[in-house]
């Protein structure tokens, strides 16, 4: 197991279209040490999801794992590890929600970005099965936000109002500023 630099904001991959993953690339140990790197990086980091490119990994692999019980995102529902491999996402509404999203690739800032309340994303598993979720909700936002990475995309491209922008030292004045905003660390 290995702990992985996160890069960051600037780093020409995380501008980049990830490449597809061959299924047959999935049973290779390399993969699998990529998971487990993954998996590791992320837990150290205190995120609740990550992408391959933000560890300078050009590969179309997210994984997403939301904690049940944790007071920093509210009284959400947790879900379990899920791994998710050559993605396409289909917006299922024309409803938008928004969130104060933060990045472990844009460490020191969050900022407001609303997105479609619902989306299908269709994908391949771990163990190269075809898979179909329904994301509403915050999970949504958080597929939105992981998927975006693989497609060389930050949250800070779809922030719409720039005075939603703030640095985490000054996030509880802001959000005061801000009541009616949702939270999403």
């Amino acid at each position: 197991m290995a702990i992985r630099k996160v890069i960051r904001m600037g780093h020409p991959t995380l501008r980049k279209i990830a490449e597809l993953v061959p299924v047959s690339e999935l049973k290779t140990p390399e993969f699998k040490q990529l998971l487990i790197d993954m998996y590791e990086t992320m837990k150290h980091e205190g995120g609740i999801g990550i992408a391959a490119p933000q560890i300078d990994v050009s590969k179309q692999v997210t994984l997403i794992e939301l904690p049940e019980n944790n007071s920093r995102y509210g009284d959400l529902e947790g879900t379990p590890l899920m791994v998710i491999i050559n993605p396409v996402i289909k917006d299922l509404t024309t409803e938008h929600q928004g969130f104060w999203e933060g990045c472990l690739s844009v460490p020191g800032l969050r900022g407001f970005v609303e997105r479609p309340k619902k989306v299908q994303i269709d994908y391949v598993n771990e163990h190269g099965e075809p898979k179909q979720i329904i994301a509403e909700d915050f999970l949504a936002t958080v597929f939105q936000h992981e998927l975006d990475h693989l497609f060389g995309k930050l949250y800070i491209d779809r922030i719409t109002d720039t005075t939603k922008i703030s640095y985490n030292e000054e996030f509880s004045q802001f959000v005061n500023a801000h009541p009616d905003d949702q939270l999403d660390e």
